[in-house]
């Protein structure tokens, strides 16, 4: 038997039904029995939704209104009935089962789905395999027309099938039409057979795919980077709760089959999560499902869909790790990753942290410590449990202390498992140090500061603009913008955040741009055009936030580098002249020298003219954009008189040996002095006696005699 199933919601109808998350309101439905074509009972209920506020083409299609639905059950009591009712209908014909059968995936798969799953409730199982109308009807009448423009109208059409849907009811029609096409393909001339229906996954499956042939072990966590993955099937979500797990995001995507071990959460290079993922589907409809879904919510948040390629997902989520393969190869795991384990923690240490109301599966061979290629602790490991329950008692665990320290625990993946060992074990031994960390701003090119209100602010920017945009944008007052004055502000992700600055070189061209612009279009979007002064300027571009209620200061902490109290904004650390000598750039990216050359060469000396002073840190959450901000930086040469002065100094200078400066990155902004020597105890710091190099002041000594917030040695 069949059961003939039509809905809709307060919102979209037809092709885009469910994508807009408005409740169901109506379902209607009609018991069909294959063998003997008999129809049961026609039933038709109308649903209360939470938000009773229909769209116009709701109205307009269905005719119902808010009042009507108000004295209407709730959809958990709706489903109750339609059982009951199916089943007596059932027991008339004399049938025991039955399969839905609905217009298309939409009303199964985006809408009774994703609500009931909102809402809290299970649906039954016959929820979990239908047949697709359209399909069954494309099969038995391969010239019809693409299944994807197919509708009950359309197919009525082809068949010749004489009803008129104004003479019923919404919904009536529909089914009776469908019940009419149905017993069309049963007749003689197509005998067609109901035999494959749809069927959705009652759970997401984590674990292996499909084995590597070349190897006795599986490929985790989806498939080995050699590979390939259809980019037709996969998604990037992004905007997602950072706790979020794989459970969390299928259950976003309820309805639509996700490919085993197919949810890939990305971390950012630190090595946490960054709120984004990548999700294959198993075939390209499900994908093409699951872009509808784009800005539906998960829980207060929505999330953004978008296309995204197998090259990306395998970026993320391949591997060809041995160790990974055995510690993934028992299926349904529950994996739990742990963080801030002590470096000498061992895997005893870890079972009884965990202790006996967790039990770990396989004991030692359920733990995965992560580790540098030299064989170094992380600090990370994965842990395998082999049920929820178990999984919950060690998360409630998270922030106990183990030894001195505190152990964070999070829900993990099987593609998370891959991704910090492909990140860590591809760190290498000896990295490449970056470029100098305390840049001097050239004089001619000073970021504005102070009162006067000669800065433009663009509010609103499309997140695709860039330069060239906006320099067209501002049509023919592009000749009065300060060279390199142009500041784009990105957020903390590195993308663009709709904001923009502009230095003009006058107040008053400030006010005729943003007079002019205001509200002018760019692309498909008006950008608001706001006069500001470069301190405003510079309060937003160093994180802190301008709006109606006034200036707010950007969240820095560091000891070293932010002013006691905020009375006014300071934009830039000024660091002593003295100081700036110790950050020679020889000292930062050494050159090889032979011993000869060394001994015979004179000190070498980096010059700061008193100008050059003021330097600009990068230390919060925003950041203007290069090229065109913060301005080209660079080293002052040192004029020849400084290294004749150098040359003939009595004092020995007393800087780092090459290869022994470090920088650290991705501090917290509260970090202080005590975090960093505790980070780096039991190493041998450099010595701290910096008399012999430079006359400091007593402040200044008592600074620098101590590892730094940006570089330790």
């Amino acid at each position: 038997s069949l059961v003939v199933l039509f809905g809709a919601t307060a919102g979209a109808y037809g092709a885009k039904l469910g994508s807009d998350e408005r409740e169901l309101i109506l379902l209607v439905w009609q018991v069909v029995d294959l063998h003997s074509k008999k129809v049961g009972t026609l039933h038709k209920s109308l649903v209360k939704a939470d938000n009773l506020d229909l769209s116009d083409q709701c109205r307009e299609v269905s005719g119902l209104t808010p009042e009507g639905l108000g004295k209407a059950e709730p959809l958990d009591r709706v489903l109750q009935q339609f059982s009951q009712l199916v089943s007596s209908d059932l027991k008339v014909l004399g049938r025991s089962s039955y399969t839905l059968c609905s217009d298309g995936q939409l009303l199964i798969r985006q809408v009774l789905h994703p609500e009931t799953s909102k809402k809290n409730f299970l649906l039954s199982d016959c929820f979990y395999s239908f047949y697709d109308l359209r399909k069954e009807f494309h099969t038995c009448y391969p010239s019809s027309a693409a299944v994807k423009d197919q509708t009950i109208k359309t197919m009525a059409e082809y068949l010749g099938l004489g009803t008129d849907e104004a003479e019923e009811d919404f919904g009536v029609w529909q089914v009776k039409t469908m019940v009419a096409i149905i017993f069309s393909m049963l007749s003689e001339g197509c005998n067609h057979v109901f035999t494959e229906p749809e069927t959705v996954k009652y759970k997401y499956e984590t674990g292996p795919c499909a084995p590597c042939m070349s190897r006795a072990v599986w490929c985790f966590p989806k498939c080995s980077k050699s590979e390939t993955v259809d980019s037709e099937t996969v998604i990037r979500a992004r905007g997602l709760p950072w706790q979020s797990s794989d459970q969390d995001i299928a259950r976003f995507f309820k309805g639509l089959n996700i490919a085993k071990g197919g949810v890939a959460l990305c971390l950012n290079s630190q090595g946490r999560r960054n709120g984004e993922a990548l999700v294959r589907f198993v075939n390209s409809e499900q994908r093409d499902l699951a872009l509808e879904r784009h800005k539906h919510h998960m829980g207060s948040r929505y999330i953004e869909v978008y296309k995204a390629t197998g090259e990306e997902f395998l970026k993320i989520a391949g591997g060809t790790s041995n160790e990974v393969a055995q510690f993934l190869s028992k299926e349904n795991q529950v994996i739990i990753r742990m963080r801030g384990l002590p470096f000498t923690a061992t895997q005893e240490d870890v079972l009884g942290f965990l202790g006996p109301e967790c039990p770990v599966t396989g004991g030692k061979e359920g733990l995965l410590f992560v580790k540098y290629p030299d064989g170094r602790p992380t600090g990370d490991a994965f842990v395998l449990f082999s049920c929820e329950e178990y999984a919950q008692n060690a998360l409630k665990k998270h922030k106990e202390i183990l030894g001195k320290r505190y152990i964070e625990l999070f829900r993990s993946t099987a593609a998370e498992v891959q991704q910090v060992l492909n990140r860590y074990m591809s760190t290498p031994l000896i990295p490449t140090l970056p470029t100098p960390i305390i840049p001097v701003i050239p004089p001619p090119y000073t970021i504005a500061t102070g009162s006067i209100r000669d800065c433009v602010r663009l509010r609103g920017l499309p997140y695709t603009a860039g330069i060239d945009d906006i320099l067209e944008f501002m049509g023919d007052a592009t000749g009065d913008i300060k060279p390199h004055g142009v500041h784009m502000v990105l957020n903390q992700q590195g993308r663009p955040s709709g904001d923009a600055f502009i230095q003009m070189k006058s107040a008053d061209k400030a006010f005729m741009v943003a007079q002019k612009c205001h509200k002018k279009m760019m692309k498909d979007r008006y950008v608001e055009v706001f006069q500001c002064s470069g301190e405003e300027m510079n309060f937003v571009l160093m994180g802190g936030t301008l709006n109606r209620s006034g200036l707010s200061p950007p969240p820095c902490k560091l000891p070293c580098l932010s002013p006691p109290a905020y009375a006014a904004f300071q934009t830039a650390a000024v660091i002593p002249a003295e100081a700036a000598a110790l950050y020679q750039p020889q000292a930062l990216l050494p050159t090889t020298r032979t011993p000869q050359a060394s001994a015979a060469a004179p000190p070498t000396v980096t010059y700061y003219p008193a100008q050059a002073a003021q330097l600009y840190m990068n230390y919060t959450a925003y950041y203007p954009s290069p090229p065109v901000s913060p301005t080209t930086v660079g080293y002052i040469a040192a004029p020849p008189g400084a290294v004749a002065a150098a040359a003939t100094a009595t004092h020995t200078p007393i800087l780092p040996q090459p290869g022994a400066l470090v920088r650290m990155q991705g501090l917290p902004y509260n970090t202080g002095m005590k975090e960093i020597l505790s980070f780096f105890q039991g190493y041998q710091y450099a010595p701290d006696d910096y008399n012999g190099l430079i006359q400091l002041s007593d402040q200044a000594r008592s600074v620098l005699q101590a590892p730094k917030e940006w570089v330790c040695l």
